[in-house]
């Protein structure tokens, strides 16, 4: 009886302290599973401060594509009118070269194409007469002279003698003078090829209108030489714009060839005059300026031209350079940080080629993305961006 006695006491005791380590163990769970939500607490609060949509583009990125960006302020903005029209050679920088002689083209050395630099008093080409029916026009032109020159000296003497009379004086004089201008239009101008046409000033050709082997006649345009120095911008306005015209200042158009929009400011730029009515066969009214030709702009070529008439005060303006398209949406990336860009859509006001008036969407102080846009939206179109990892 003892003996079962002392069994029962040791298993009372083993049964509590069994008790004991389930408590503690439960006890120890119950504190790992509260660290386990604290954890996943902070992490859900980091993660809600993230903004929906920033993009990630670091910095060594950044640096690589040159990325530039500005810090938008409140600034004065122009009234724009959106129009077409061409640029053209101004007055007195153009010169047309035209046959002194009848006869058929022949070419030298020059080269005769469009934009070939020549110089003034310089051989262009040749015209050949010899194998004409009417001869060699540079002899007949200084045989001619010689007997007229012979025939008014031999009258010269006399006539003071009244063996001739005045009236046969004045006609040997004027047939003397017409086969002198006819000599020295030719006059040291014969080569092998026939007489040459020189060029009467500095520039190149344009305008090239005969080719090897053409025929010629006194007169006739062979092609046109343009100094380019001061060039002609005529915007053709639509008659919807013709109360705005008084205010037209200045303007800026952009070339098809090289899409670089140039400013009259910077180019010496002066408005001529605007048209006080249409064009009988347009519904346009031409505003006309003139300005110095520092860059490749050629004369000749359209051009979409952006006139600048009233100031705007206090308007955001981004270079068109930020803008991103896409179906007709525009929009821009600002910058949240270092590495952090917010893609924000906006809405478009007046645009005069180089800068754009925004509307709505970006407020003052907000660093838009001017050079890099697309390689921002590009590199978060193709997942190329690690998710956010750090908080702002």
């Amino acid at each position: 009886m003892k003996k079962i006695s002392i069994l029962w006491v040791l298993c009372a005791y083993i049964f509590a302290g069994c008790a004991g380590n389930a408590s503690q163990s439960g006890h120890e769970g119950h504190d790992h599973s509260h660290e386990q939500e604290a954890h996943d607490h902070e992490h859900e609060e980091a993660t809600s401060e993230h903004i929906p949509g920033e993009v990630i583009f670091n910095q060594a990125l950044a640096e690589a594509v040159g990325l530039e960006t500005i810090d938008l302020q409140l600034a004065p903005f122009t009234n724009v009118v959106k129009t077409s029209g061409r640029v053209m050679a101004a007055q007195g920088d153009e010169s047309v070269v035209v046959a002194t002689v009848p006869g058929v083209v022949t070419l030298g050395s020059l080269p005769f194409v469009d934009g070939t630099s020549v110089r003034k008093g310089q051989a262009i080409l040749s015209l050949a007469s010899s194998g004409i029916s009417d001869g060699n026009i540079a002899a007949k032109a200084k045989y001619a002279y010689e007997t007229a020159k012979k025939e008014y000296e031999r009258m010269e003497q006399l006539v003071g003698d009244k063996i001739v009379s005045a009236k046969d004086f004045e006609q040997a004089r004027l047939n003397y003078e017409n086969a002198k201008v006819a000599y020295e239009a030719v006059a040291g101008k014969q080569t092998a090829n026939g007489v040459s046409v020189v060029s009467p000033i500095n520039g190149y050709l344009k305008n090239i209108q005969v080719k090897e082997g053409d025929y010629v006649s006194v007169g006739q345009p062979i092609a046109t030489i343009s100094q380019n120095n001061r060039l002609v911008l005529r915007a053709e306005v639509s008659e919807k714009y013709y109360n705005e015209l008084p205010a037209i200042t200045s303007a800026n158009f952009r070339t098809p060839y090289d899409n670089a929009t140039y400013k009259l400011s910077e180019l010496h730029g002066r408005l001529l005059s605007y048209g006080k009515s249409s064009d009988s066969n347009s519904f346009y009214v031409p505003v006309t300026f003139e300005f110095d030709n520092k860059g490749a702009v050629i004369p000749g070529s359209f051009v979409e031209i952006y006139l600048l008439s009233s100031p705007m005060e206090n308007v955001l303006s981004v270079p068109v350079s930020a803008l991103i398209e896409e179906q007709g949406v525009y929009s821009v990336y600002v910058r949240l940080d270092e590495e952090g860009y917010l893609k924000k859509a906006v809405t478009l006001g007046a645009d005069n080629g180089s800068e754009v008036q925004i509307l709505s969407g970006l407020q003052p102080g907000d660093k838009v993305v001017t050079k890099g846009a697309y390689q921002i939206k590009l590199a978060s179109a193709s997942n190329a961006i690690p998710a956010h990892s750090h908080s702002h």
